[in-house]
């Protein structure tokens, strides 16, 4: 499916000409019948000799009405550039051309009205004069074609002309994302809200779940039309009637893009590649202020050049464009800037959400130009370097590549060892090799100061190691499992290290560890507390078993806990169970450390309690 625009001065017979060839009149609005000229946008379709239909969106010519022109034509395949006879070249003519040239419409057909109206000799200066205004533009190669809406002569050549460039023409690609630019939004009795646009960039079925972007609201699709005819899917490239349930008109406003939830974010800053008219009578300057037009979408925009102060007459330059309100494009969108009389230029999104870039670097310009023209694995290598890691499904959007080319591409680059990923999925994280290195030699460096700043631990406990590494959490353990799985650090009881580290005690630390273990040996079952090491030497003790941890406060040498324990269990063979009382006397010790004592054997089911007793537990053999 295919959408023609038109283009063209005002009342060079645009209208006429869409109802001669369609039997359908685009002017919709009173006021268009009443002023003979088209206002707003109309909309019609032709059925060709091929069988195939084509959409046709008719726009206003007068100057005033560029913007709802430009509203139009964004989303069209083909263009009818229409001069009329009688006037030839007018300035309307070179605008619409302008703006076709610029927004990369490179199919089209002029079509010289009125024809009727002079003779052979002005048909021919009229048709010189579009061969020179169109030969430096998009449109050099098309066909010329005069024709008469009001005698028929040449309409079926037109209509044969269209036939055949629409033969020639690829379809528009179903990346699976799809955008229906609304351009009309009204209420139809017994059905309610009603939106229609063009769709791109993927297909819409009835019944689906829909999203209105950027205002988020969620409606569904309660049926699907185009030119006129229920429909079960509407496939990119048509002109779509949506009816959406559950929205009122009032929420609605042309400049919406209608699409499935959860995929498409809003901007209100975009990179772009710009051109200057080579017409506009002086430069852009830095921070100028400009209306902007994308889609079916018009805002204010300020625009900061980054490689120039300012951007001359028929020169490109790179921008970052600062937008009033949110509007939702993607990478390859083009749009048009305007000041309020004179349209200045235009150009292509790079990137459709994009951090502040530092102006005059050329790391940066180098950038911008690998994602504008390299190939898809340059662009997704670019991308990831411009900001990682990033999770699958939302690089692949940033980098605006049809989910197959981009994951063919992802492939190619993790198989060639230039890109890592982590986890499974759409939501699996990637890094190039080089951001992957980075990390890795940050969470080395943060683990490795753990180490100096502690050397009496074991390593740096999960959650802090996570803190310093700054990577979300769930991105976090998956990023850890894969350096613990590859044996570059290894796990111990929660904390973390590097292979390398070993415990190491200061002089003055092991000073402190051999006065704590001689007063154990003084009293065994009694130990004194006024010489307990801090925590981090009492863990090394504790883990090579020097002394076992009954307590808080209550620590015994491992010899000794042993003697204890075999004293209490053979007692408890002997006499079928044991008391705190018992316990104490037997040790020659105090009810404090008895208690603590009896208390750990239960909790290693040494030992079981019942009532004021302790009898052997299932740990005791």
């Amino acid at each position: 499916m295919f959408v023609l625009g038109t283009a063209g001065h005002v009342d060079h017979g645009k209208s006429v000409l869409v109802e001669a060839l369609t039997g359908i009149d685009p002017d919709r609005l009173r006021e268009e019948k009443e002023r003979g000229m088209t206002i707003d946008l109309g909309f019609a379709w032709l059925k060709l000799p091929s069988g195939q239909e084509v959409g046709i969106v008719d726009v206003p010519g007068h100057e005033h009405f560029i913007k709802n022109m430009l509203a139009g034509v964004g989303g069209i395949d083909i263009a009818l550039l229409i001069v009329a006879a009688n006037e030839g070249v007018m300035p309307q003519t070179r605008e619409h051309l302008d703006i076709l040239n610029l927004l990369g419409v490179n199919k089209g057909i002029v079509v010289i009205t009125k024809k009727d109206l002079v003779d052979e000799e002005l048909l021919s200066l009229v048709t010189m004069e579009i061969e020179e205004l169109i030969s430096s533009t998009s449109l050099s190669e098309a066909p010329i074609i005069a024709v008469s809406a009001v005698t028929g002569e040449g309409l079926p050549e037109l209509v044969a002309a269209i036939d055949k460039l629409l033969s020639a023409t690829q379809p528009r690609a179903d990346t699976g994302r799809p955008r229906l630019l609304i351009d009309r939004v009204f209420t139809i009795a017994g059905s309610g809200t009603v939106v229609t646009g063009t769709l791109i960039d993927g297909s819409l079925q009835a019944g689906q779940e829909v999203e209105i972007v950027p205002s988020g609201l969620k409606s569904r699709l309660r049926g699907l039309q185009t030119h006129q005819t229920r429909i079960d899917t509407a496939a990119p490239g048509s002109r779509v009637a949506a009816n959406l349930t559950g929205v009122a008109t009032s929420e609605l406003k042309r400049g919406d893009v209608l699409t499935r939830p959860g995929w498409l974010t809003p901007t209100t800053m975009v990179t772009a590649r710009l051109r200057l008219l080579l017409s506009v009578k002086r430069p852009l300057r830095y921070n100028a202020y400009v209306s902007l037009h994308t889609g079916s979408s018009e805002m204010m925009a300020k625009i900061r050049l980054l490689d120039t102060d300012e951007l001359k007459p028929g020169e490109d330059a790179w921008a970052q464009l600062t937008l009033n309100k949110p509007v939702a494009v993607v990478k390859g969108d083009r749009f048009i800037i305007r000041s309020p009389q004179d349209t200045l230029g235009g150009g292509e999104i790079v990137e459709a959400h994009t951090k502040r870039h530092r102006r005059h670097r050329n790391a940066t310009i180098q950038s911008l130009e690998t994602k504008e023209k390299g190939s898809a694995q340059d662009v997704l290598i670019a991308t990831l370097e411009a900001s990682q890691p990033q999770e699958l499904g939302k690089l692949i959007l940033s980098c605006g590549l049809p989910d197959k080319e981009a994951k063919q591409a992802i492939e190619g680059l993790r198989q060639d060892k230039m890109v890592v990923d982590i986890g499974v999925g759409e939501h699996r994280l990637l890094f190039t090799a080089s951001g992957w290195e980075s990390l890795l030699e940050n969470v080395k460096a943060a683990v490795h100061e753990y180490h100096r700043r502690f050397p009496a631990r074991p390593g740096i406990p999960r959650g802090e190691l996570g803190n310093k590494v700054q990577l979300p959490a769930a991105y976090f353990t998956t990023t850890l499992n894969k350096l613990i799985d590859e044996g570059i650090l290894i796990e111990e009881g929660g904390a973390v290290r590097l292979p390398s580290h070993q415990i190491q005690l200061t002089s003055d630390q092991q000073a402190k560890v051999d006065a704590f273990l001689e007063s154990l040996v003084k009293n065994p079952y009694s130990p004194p507390t006024d010489l307990m090491p801090d925590a981090d030497l009492l863990n090394v003790l504790v883990k090579e078993r020097r002394v076992v941890k009954v307590s808080d406060g209550v620590v015994f040498s491992a010899s000794a806990y042993d003697e204890m324990v075999k004293i209490i269990t053979e007692h408890i063979k002997e006499h079928g169970k044991i008391t705190l009382a018992e316990t104490r006397d037997l040790l020659t010790t105090s009810r404090k450390y008895a208690q603590a004592l009896l208390e750990y054997l239960d909790q290693k089911k040494i030992t079981r309690r019942v009532g004021d007793e302790r009898v052997l537990g299932p740990g005791s053999h």
